[in-house]
């Protein structure tokens, strides 16, 4: 099933649990099985959470996506893991991407400015792409979210069917024992 692809990459639950910012940022809450199990609703909810929460441009994106995966009762190390889909190497691309689909949407022309990672680059540039880069990273995040929502689920449930078969298969071959 999927859920061993899952559990044979992510940490195991005890180690994120305790997690003392985690533990802190939860209290008890981080106990609630919910948050661990690993099964078609909870998985595909945690890659929409993720997902979105890669695409939105704000500081601490890990610590949202782990409230949102608590809001929504999915599994919170997928949703956690999944933010790392921005990182320094991807992000620049990313946000540039979703700058571009707001300023689409929002009838704005695309300003071609000089992307530098420093804080008065920040501090000065925000203020003229914020509109667009906000709206387009949401209706971004929200889209790609949805679309690996589904597609895991879709997944999910083919590779369930295809074990199903593979063992409706393996019963036929294997000899009946008749008492």
């Amino acid at each position: 099933m999927p859920k061993k692809l899952f559990k044979r990459y992510l940490p195991h639950p005890d180690t994120i649990k305790e997690n003392k910012s985690l533990q802190r940022f939860l209290g008890h809450r981080i106990h609630d099985p919910n948050l661990w199990h690993l099964n078609r609703r909870s998985v595909s909810s945690a890659f929409f959470v993720g997902v979105f929460c890669a695409f939105i441009p704000i500081p601490f994106q890990m610590v949202v996506s782990a409230f949102l995966a608590f809001i929504f009762r999915c599994n919170l190390p997928i949703s956690v893991v999944l933010v790392w889909i921005t990182n320094p190497v991807t992000m620049p691309a990313i946000f540039y991407f979703t700058y571009k689909v707001g300023c689409f949407l929002l009838n704005t022309p695309v300003l071609e400015i000089e992307m530098e990672l420093t804080t008065e680059w920040v501090s000065s540039q925000l203020a003229n792409i914020w509109q667009p880069l906000y709206f387009g990273s949401i209706i971004s995040g929200t889209v790609l979210g949805l679309v690996s929502y589904f597609l895991i689920r879709v997944y999910w449930r083919w590779h369930v069917a295809k074990a199903w078969q593979h063992r409706k298969k393996k019963r036929k071959s294997q000899p009946h024992d008749r008492h």
